[in-house]
């Protein structure tokens, strides 16, 4: 059956889409999800490092994504980004989250040599390959993008850059001089049982915040604030001056120290940033937090999360960097509990999709860039099995 058929035997999108969520079905379905690999994240920037993960020529950087094993390495000149696979045999060429490679990449397996740049440079017994053009077997490059320090690589071209994806708020992230920031410890991988939508609609959702997060409630009041551009959502909370009845949270609103980079007005705030489709970045006073929701199988999710700061030995910042993770780490744990009740719900026979608020800004957008991308997304079942391969 043909792609015209198929789309003849499915059931009709609804007239009004635009006031409803994303139907269940995309959130659990396997062909669907294999779409979405194609048409959306093969094209999608991802985060990688930052700068300062990377400060010498011969420092990596791998990412995994997609199946894909992914490499960033600092040369001379600057970065550059490669697939982290031998051209001869296939093999993986640096091993761990990161490293130091020294002036060369060095295969395993049979040492085959690259220099910084990808370009092949040594070969052993290079006679017995015949005519081998070196030439033509450098390493694949993957591209990359630099935005205010932290590199960013896809795939696919399609999507603008990150810095026009970004330039709504470029003038709200200038203060925070990101480019001058550090690691705080080492990334973290959380899996979740979950569909990565059910994380990235959680993330941008405003009206779960008074509900079911007492102690950002406790900071913020009701004064927390959402808007959606087309590439970017962001939320914010400015902190209240009444102290909280929670200890940490006490704490860390009185601990919290000036910081002498940022202007008055964000001395106490909190900016929440959501990147599509799957990376988010938090700027707090304190530092910066990154997270992605990396897509494993339509009902699996592998949360990846890394900090940043501003090198600041003050005792007053270090507790509230560590305040800052006891708040966050509950949120983190609400959320879980949260996005699995979720995608249970998902699965009912009795659900479909649900109305959306007009204030729901940022769930309408993510529907509506996902409907574009993938026509399919408007529909209330799934259609025939073997849609996606027409």
């Amino acid at each position: 059956m043909n792609a015209a058929a198929l789309r003849r035997l499915a059931p009709s999108a609804p007239a009004d889409a635009e006031a409803h969520s994303l139907p269940a079905w995309i959130y659990r379905d396997p062909e669907f999800f294999a779409r979405e690999r194609q048409a959306i994240f093969r094209h999608s920037w991802q985060l990688v490092c930052h700068l300062s993960d990377v400060p010498r020529p011969g420092d990596f950087h791998t990412f995994d994504f997609l199946g894909e094993s992914l490499v960033v390495v600092r040369t001379p000149g600057g970065v550059r980004a490669f697939h982290n696979v031998c051209r001869h045999r296939a093999a993986r060429l640096l091993d761990g989250p990161s490293g130091t490679c020294g002036a060369r990449i060095t295969c395993p397996y049979h040492a085959w040599t690259y220099a910084l740049d990808g370009r092949l440079v040594g070969v052993p017994q290079r006679e017995s390959f015949g005519g081998l053009d070196v030439s033509r077997h450098g390493l694949a490059t993957v591209e990359h993008e630099v935005f205010m320090g932290f590199i960013f690589v896809r795939l696919a071209p399609g999507l603008p850059s990150v810095a026009d994806m970004m330039a709504p708020y470029t003038h709200e992230l200038a203060p925070y001089r990101m480019e001058e920031l550090v690691p705080f410890g080492r990334a973290s991988l959380r899996p979740r049982a979950v569909n990565w939508k059910n994380v990235a609609d959680n993330f941008s959702d405003g009206l779960h915040i008074t509900v079911a997060h007492p102690g950002l409630t406790r900071l913020f009041g009701r004064g927390y604030g959402i808007e959606a551009r087309p590439w970017v959502d962001k939320m914010w909370g400015q902190m209240r001056e009444v102290p909280s009845s929670n200890w940490s949270e006490r704490a860390y609103q009185h601990l919290l120290p000036q910081v002498t980079h940022l202007p008055p007005e964000r001395q106490r705030l909190w900016t929440y940033f959501k990147l599509w489709p799957n990376t988010a970045f938090d700027l707090y006073p304190d530092q910066v937090d990154f997270m992605q929701f990396l897509p494993v199988s339509p009902t699996e999710t592998l949360i990846r999360e890394v900090a940043y700061v501003h090198p600041d030995a003050r005792r007053e910042m270090r507790a509230a960097r560590y305040l800052n993770w006891r708040i966050n780490r509950r949120v983190s744990l609400e959320d879980k509990a949260l996005i699995e009740r979720v995608q249970a719900g998902m699965a009912s026979s009795s659900y479909v999709s649900g109305p959306l608020s007009e204030g729901e800004v940022c769930l309408r957008s993510f529907a509506r860039r996902m409907r574009a991308l993938i026509p399919e997304s408007a529909l209330p079942q799934p259609p025939p099995w073997g849609w996606s391969h027409g």
